[in-house]
């Protein structure tokens, strides 16, 4: 089956309580929300109560791919996974992004998205295969491992089939249990747990279609202006370690170093290959590494690969494959590596303080570091043995069930999901309304600052090749967050309008889908260095013929997020009082960053500042909220959204909800 301009044009149903298989027409909701986390969040707003739990039948399990996956060349076949989330506390809508190729063979299957809904009444999988459909008993596969179960699958089906499963954590309604794709894509927010809860234990898709673009001359041509703008060699950090006070690992940043070794300290013997996504551009960031006997494989994926790399070279005093096997003992059990990490601090702070041991938790606490450790760890929790189940209901309600001062140990290293708390607002003033008004950690939100600093800091470091100078992170400033403010780190001004700049960009991105590790393009070899914000509308306007300018695509995020918002409020996150960060943000001060050792960044006219040793100051982060909301046409007292912004963005029948649940601001100009 083929799509045309960017659409397969379908979005299947599947209602597991009866069986009964369905679809609905993609364009109810591409023209205002394009894909993805739009066309996710626009399903969950018409079909989700706000009462209803996150593991209950009536929630939904919302896949959703974007226009530009299925084309090669553009980094654009990633995938999102959103419903009410269990990670999160209290339970609200959240999201996951994954990556692979589940997600384009879904949309070569004739699908741009696919609703779960109900409850099977045993363990079930669903096959896809083109416009064949059927849900197959899953008895053979329920306590298996998230791996384990991809690889009988394909052995059963066929290797062209992709899997997206679930491990025994999910099964065992684990809060943060993590999905496990092809490629070893992983999503979060416990959506594991919903697919467990529903008894679905995997979703296998094959398709033999492909989608065409309306302009197909233009995205040719695009895409060679992509691979010259995306050329360029760029040093990478100095250290990769463990946050939470682990000695770092050394890494020496060359530009001559492979992306393998500057990702991955492979052990001698190790073998190491990138994995790249369907349609990649070659910047992708998933590395497999083989174990020397040949008879593992794991990832090395940004921070999940790193979560105990640390650790383990504490522990054993030298570079071995604990760390690898760490990675993937939680992706077999099905469980959330970064969530780990965060619940690791815990436990270790809760040992050092008399509260917990080995003896009381079953868990060898006093050999953090160790293959025991993480393995017991890991078992215990997925499988919610002993005191594993408390950790599964995360650190919060872990902690409150523990008692004897445990949960004043929750301070500064955990987000609100339950993650480690990853390019600090302590560090970057902007990201503290990210932080505030966002239900998960917002990744892709915090790489666009993050990321870029530390190619600054290579540059006031001095390294080979290094081009990223004061001069080009304020053009950047102006070309991409609204001013040379936004990369004064000595000052809380201009980063309001930062964050509302990097949301609009980051919720049209989500929603096309583009990848996080090549998108968007801010800073090039060529020219001026400064990269080019139009890239990703042009795209959009050759795949679908539909013109859309710079602003327009931005146009778009910004109606997302509002929606997005409007769930939030329904939900009970009810503007400003809720608009909040860790207690520990405005009281700690900041000790350090994983890259960025002494958090040296810009400051006025050029001057290097450090900010080690800030807080969040309370009252300019008022301020902030203060800007924030009105730049977004909020009401400033409340945080509450407006019936004229909402009306302005096409949102008419969300701010009419609102209303009656009086959870809209008063506003003069609709009389509401």
């Amino acid at each position: 089956m083929t799509g045309s301009n960017g659409y397969a044009g379908r979005i299947l149903r599947i209602d597991l309580t009866s069986g009964k298989v369905g679809d609905l027409p993609t364009s109810e909701y591409s023209d205002r929300f394009l894909g993805g986390r739009g066309i996710a969040a626009r399903i969950y707003w018409d079909e989700v109560p706000p009462q209803t739990g996150a593991l209950d039948p009536e929630n939904r399990l919302i896949f959703v791919t974007g226009p530009l996956a299925g084309f090669s060349g553009l980094a654009g076949s990633r995938w999102q996974v959103s419903g009410k989330a269990p990670a999160m506390t209290p339970e609200h809508f959240s999201y996951a992004n994954l990556g692979g190729r589940w997600g384009v063979q879904l949309k070569f299957a004739g699908f741009d998205g696919l609703i779960v809904q109900g409850q099977a009444g045993k363990p079930v999988y669903i096959l896809v295969d083109d416009s064949r459909v059927e849900i197959r008993d899953a008895s053979h596969l329920w306590g298996k491992g998230a791996v384990q179960t991809r690889e009988i699958l394909k052995k059963e089906l066929g290797s062209a089939f992709a899997v997206v499963t679930c491990g025994p954590a999910g099964e065992n309604l684990v809060s943060y249990a993590i999905i496990l794709a092809d490629n070893d894509a992983s999503g979060s927010s416990g959506f594991g747990a919903v697919m467990g809860s529903k008894n679905l234990k995997a979703i296998a898709v094959r398709g033999s279609g492909r989608v065409t673009a309306a302009h197909p001359e233009k995205l040719k041509e695009l895409k060679a202006y992509i691979r010259k703008l995306a050329s360029r060699d760029i040093p990478r950090p100095t250290t990769i370690g463990q946050a939470g006070g682990d000695a770092p690992v050394k890494q020496e940043a060359s530009a001559s170093k492979s992306i393998v070794e500057m990702h991955f300290e492979v052990v001698p013997g190790q073998t190491a290959r990138l994995d790249l996504c369907f349609g990649c551009t070659g910047h992708g960031g998933r590395i497999i590494v083989e174990s020397r006997d040949g008879k593992s494989r794991g990832k090395s994926y940004c921070g999940s690969s790193l979560f105990y790399i640390g650790r383990a070279q504490k522990y054993y005093g030298e570079q071995n494959e604990v760390p690898f096997y760490a990675n993937r003992i939680c992706d077999d059990f099905g469980i959330d590596a970064l969530s780990v990490m965060a619940m690791m601090m815990w436990l270790s702070r809760c040992r050092h303080a008399g509260i917990l041991t080995d003896e009381n938790t079953g868990i060898p606490l006093s050999k953090i570091g160790s293959w025991d450790y993480i393995e017991a760890l890991v078992k215990k929790t997925a499988l919610r043995e002993g005191f594993g189940d408390a950790l599964a209901q995360g650190i919060e309600r872990a902690a409150a069930l523990t008692g004897g001062g445990s949960e004043e140990l929750i301070t500064d290293f955990m987000s609100r999901a339950g993650h480690h708390l990853t390019y600090c607002p302590r560090m970057f003033p902007a990201h503290a309304i990210l932080y505030a008004v966002e239900p998960r950690q917002a990744i892709n939100q915090l790489h666009e600052m993050g990321v870029t600093l530390f190619q600054f800091v290579n540059w006031v470091s001095k390294f080979e090749g290094a081009y990223l100078s004061t001069d080009v992170l304020r053009e950047i400033g102006r070309r991409f967050w609204g001013g040379e403010l936004a990369v004064d780190f000595s000052t809380y001004e201009g980063k309001a309008l930062a964050a509302a700049k990097i949301q609009d960009r980051e919720y049209a991105k989500e929603s096309l889908i583009l990848c996080d590790f090549a998108w968007p393009i801010l800073h090039t070899a060529m020219g001026d260095h400064v990269g080019d914000p139009t890239v990703e509308n042009r795209m959009l306007s050759a795949v679908t013929g539909k013109e859309v300018d710079e602003q327009g695509l931005y146009r778009i995020g910004e109606r997302i997020f509002n929606l997005q918002r409007a769930i939030l409020v329904r939900e009970g996150h009810i503007g400003r009082d809720h608009d909040r960060l860790p207690e520990a943000m405005f009281t700690l001060p900041l000790k350090g960053d994983d890259m960025n050792p002494e958090c040296i960044g810009p400051g006025k006219d050029g001057e290097i500042v450090s900010r080690k040793g800030m807080t969040v100051d309370r009252q300019e982060f008022e301020k902030m909220k203060d800007e924030f909301y009105a730049l977004r046409g909020w009401d400033t007292a409340t945080g509450l959204q407006t019936g004229s912004k909402l009306d302005e963005l096409g949102l008419s029948e969300v701010a009419v909800y609102l209303e009656e649940k009086q959870l809209l601001a008063p506003d003069d100009q609709t009389g509401r």
